[in-house]
């Protein structure tokens, strides 16, 4: 399962799979979960360097364009905006 690219020797992607292969089917759901919520994490703090001075909603909204379109983005905008402060 050696991808052409990767840092993890041979010996340490054989462990890792065969630790996943082990791990029951909930074990695995949780790997999955905690490895998207770093991964949104990461993704919001990136954008939040590269749009300093924006507010956290607009950050959100960004980020959220550049996930799910500029549709849902702009329905959500619409959204909040007509909710009351």
């Amino acid at each position: 399962m050696r991808s052409s690219i990767s840092d993890t020797s041979p010996a340490a992607e054989r462990a890792q799979i065969a630790l996943l292969r082990q791990a029951g089917p909930a074990r695995r759901a949780e790997l999955m979960r905690s490895l998207s919520r770093s991964v949104i994490e990461l993704s919001r703090e990136a954008l939040r360097e590269r749009m300093p001075g924006a507010t956290d909603t607009e950050v959100m909204l960004r980020w959220v364009e550049l996930n799910y379109g500029r549709e849902l983005a702009d329905r959500l905008r619409a959204y909040l905006a007509q909710r009351p402060p």
